[in-house]
């Protein structure tokens, strides 16, 4: 079994925001299907097969407890977890699949690194940063909670796409 976890902000006021492109990337993935809300995992998911798409509900800094408590309860490796997130190292327009690297500062993937017995996962790490071409001078905290323009949520569209579609390959997973 594979999980793939989708790192995000519950609630109307963080959809679209380039936090929660790790909850798009999950949607994208699982297809026009509804998750539930898993009380004891702290989580929506689905299951098809033998894949878990999972977007907690604990709020992006808390994120490691509802995969600590899947992790406990599949009795998994942490070979099996992909998790899915923003990215500020990365440009808008870009993203890795890397096994245990992750972003110099993440609270979310900072959480769950904390909740597992290794930092050996899987990561899907989509950029956000178009900072320097809309000249944005706040926190790097501020902006992620922010929302894409139109033309940064086309690029986002595409990137999600592109990372789906490798992430299916390398899982030898065939599209939905």
């Amino acid at each position: 079994m594979k999980i793939i976890v989708g790192l995000g902000n519950p609630g109307k006021e963080y959809q679209n925001s380039r936090h929660n492109v790790g909850f798009e990337f999950v949607d994208r993935l699982a297809g026009e299907v509804k998750f539930n809300l898993d009380s004891k995992f702290e989580a929506l998911v689905y299951k098809e097969k033998e894949i878990l798409f999972v977007k907690p509900q604990t709020y992006m800094n808390e994120s490691g407890r509802a995969v600590r408590r899947i992790f406990d309860f599949f009795k998994m490796n942490t070979d099996q977890i992909i998790v899915v997130h923003d990215d500020l190292d990365l440009k808008l327009g870009e993203y890795k699949i890397q096994k245990g690297v992750g972003p110099k500062v993440h609270n979310g993937v900072s959480s769950v690194e904390a909740s597992l017995p290794d930092k050996n996962f899987l990561r899907v790490r989509i950029g956000v940063d178009n900072r320097e071409k809309t000249f944005y001078g706040g926190s790097g905290a501020d902006y992620v909670l922010g929302k894409f323009s139109q033309d940064e949520s086309e690029v986002i569209d595409e990137v999600l796409e592109e990372a789906a579609d490798e992430l299916l390959v390398a899982l030898d997973i065939e599209e939905k």
